[in-house]
């Protein structure tokens, strides 16, 4: 059986000694006429896989930054279709990178199970973020996305019961998404120093990808975890970075490249240092 395509990065990522880079925007912000653009230039930069987070109103776990781009997207006039019939028309030889959606579970119920499944899968995306889908209640939709060719990714955070891991370990595709924090997504400062330790704490009960995020948002943060993860994932500074640029595709190129070669095991902090 072929792997997945998010296996694949994973598995490629692995045997070039770096962490996978995953780059987090949301589609129609500032519109979606802007998205594929940037869609480009982040894979350009290094994202070796994009998170493509669908506009919604009420989410639980994005922070004041992707809330504000989500406003954004929506006043905009972002649909859920219009997202899928964006990514459908996307020119793919340009753009290695999986796409993973990232969305609520609200409006998968809304538009219904099979058919939100089948219309990510048929418009290109590659796996699946619910964050506010609990592994416990998940095991339909998870199997009608996987039957799709869309796997979901699960979360385990810093919160997370002990006894409730190897259940969601077991259960994530792709890879699993470690919560680097309490609290929901936002750029930070500092690195809480426990994400390694529940790293850690994960690895020998999966043999998936562990991917971090929450929190990332700088070269040394990206640095840090690419020690001791085999993903990086950057959401909130990304965005940030992306709306108070002029050139916004240069600006989501420039910062992907400074995250993704600080990726690299092993590379000096020097190589990088000078183009912060």
């Amino acid at each position: 059986m072929n792997a997945s395509p998010i296996a694949s990065v994973f598995e490629r990522c692995a045997a070039e000694n770096r962490a996978a880079l995953i780059a987090y925007l949301m589609a129609g912000d500032p519109s979606l006429a802007d998205t594929p653009g940037l869609i480009e230039a982040v894979a350009a930069g290094g994202a070796d896989i994009i998170e493509l987070g669908i506009p919604y109103s009420d989410p639980l776990a994005d922070g004041p930054t992707i809330q504000a781009a989500a406003q954004r997207s929506l006043r905009a006039g972002t649909t859920f279709d219009g997202v899928l019939a964006m990514i459908a028309k996307l020119n793919r030889n340009r753009i290695a990178a999986p796409l993973v959606a990232f969305t609520y579970f609200n409006p998968v119920f809304v538009r219904g199970v099979e058919r939100t499944a089948r219309g990510l899968s048929a418009s290109g995306f590659a796996g699946a973020i619910i964050p506010d889908l609990p592994p416990e209640e998940a095991v339909g939709t998870a199997d009608i996305f996987a039957a799709s060719g869309v796997p979901l990714t699960f979360l385990v955070a810093p919160t997370t019961p002990s006894e409730r891991i190897p259940m969601i370990a077991e259960r994530s595709s792709g890879f699993v998404y470690v919560v680097s924090r309490m609290g929901v997504t936002g750029a930070g400062q500092t690195l809480d120093g426990s994400v390694a330790d529940l790293v850690e704490r994960l690895r020998p009960l999966t043999d998936k990808p562990l991917a971090v995020g929450f929190g990332v948002s700088t070269p040394d943060h990206a640095r840090a975890i690419a020690a001791y993860a085999d993903g990086v994932i950057v959401g909130s500074a990304l965005i940030d970075c992306i709306s108070s640029a002029d050139d916004k595709p240069c600006a989501a190129r420039e910062l992907c490249a400074m995250l993704a070669m600080a990726s690299r095991r092993g590379q000096v902090k020097q190589s990088w240092a000078g183009t912060k």
